[in-house]
Parts: C-alpha cells; structure tokens; sequence
C-alpha cells in the first residue's frame, strides 16, 4: 500500500502518529514542505501534486492544515490520481476569533464533495476546531465521519504517540477503496 503523509502547521514531531506510520509502514512517505512554521498555500500545494505525481493511487492521510491542503488539492486538481484519504483533526481556518494568522492563506475552506473515496476523524475537544465543523466538512467532502470523543487535536500534546485506533480506520479505508494497486496494511502485531 502507498500512503502519502501530509502533515500540517509545525509538521509531524518524531513522536506523533503519522511520523510513526511513516517509519512503520512499507510505502509510506512524508510530503515534505520547505518551512512547516510559515506555511503558503501555493507551495504546499506544489509539494502535495508532486508527490502524488509521483506515487499514484495512494492513501492520503492528512492531519489538521494536511487535511484543509487535501480538500483543497481535490477541488484544484480533481484529476489526480488518489486512492483515498485519512483526515484526521481537519483545523478550522476559517473561524477568524481562533484560526493563527499562518491559517489564513488556506480559507476559505473548500466545501465540495472529494473526487476519492474519504474519512475524516474528529474529537470532541479539539481546540482547532468543532465536533459540528468536523461533521459538516466530513458531510460536504463526501466522507466517512468517525467521532473518536475528547481526544484533542489527536496530536501528540493530546497523549497520541501510537495511534492503533487510527490504523484500522486507515486499513478499513484502505479495504473500502478497493483499489487494485492496494496491498494489505502489515499489521505489525503479527509482523
């Protein structure tokens, strides 16, 4: 299986889940991004096709501005190549009393359906972003909504190093996308 790591403002720390899957999973790759603390949507956008260009059919999985890049990627570029998307804590850049100033290049969020097969995964109490803003971008993408409860930005500052909740969301993703090119997860516990 390809997966595409796409992480968001700061970039995924060592600990954090999606570095851990990178190192993890066969196939897995970072999305790499010039300065993860100044983010420009342009350029983001720029690393994200070409990565995608350059692995085709794979599983995106985005996590906070990742997520917002992604719907803007499927709006923008709805031809691409994708086999899915994980989007896991999609930050709020458009609510104007909380969004940083770093955010604001990446709103208006998109609100059309995605062109792939997606789940968006929520916590009850992020503060990036409403279980209800969650709900209605997982409505408007097309997605699967999962609600996970009050697990925060779903980050490691929230308690999340490992992540295995996240992973059979990303297998079952992966089973519903039914792509050819899709082999099965290794599950590491029988690894």
């Amino acid at each position: 299986m390809r997966i595409l790591i796409v992480p968001g403002l700061g970039g995924s720390e060592p600990e954090h889940w999606q570095s851990q899957w990178e190192r993890s999973y066969p196939g897995a790759t970072r999305v790499e991004q010039s300065d993860w603390n100044r983010p420009i949507r342009a350029r983001w956008m720029r690393r994200l096709v070409e990565a995608i260009e350059n692995t085709p059919g794979a599983i995106l999985v985005g996590h906070s501005l990742g997520c917002v890049l992604i719907a803007h990627l499927a709006h923008q570029h709805p031809d691409l190549a994708i086999g899915g998307a994980l989007l896991v804590a999609p930050a709020d850049v458009d609510r104007a009393d909380h969004a940083q100033p770093e955010l604001r290049d990446f709103a208006p969020t998109p609100l059309a359906r995605m062109p792939f097969p997606a789940v968006v995964v929520a916590s009850t109490n992020d503060p990036f972003s409403t279980i209800d803003r969650a709900r209605l971008l997982a409505r408007v993408w097309g997605a699967s909504f999962v609600d996970v409860g009050p697990c925060g930005h779903i980050n490691v500052a929230s308690g999340f190093g490992p992540w295995p909740q996240g992973e059979s969301i990303l297998r079952e993703l992966a089973r519903s996308a039914n792509a050819p090119w899709a082999d099965p997860l290794v599950d590491r516990a029988t690894a």
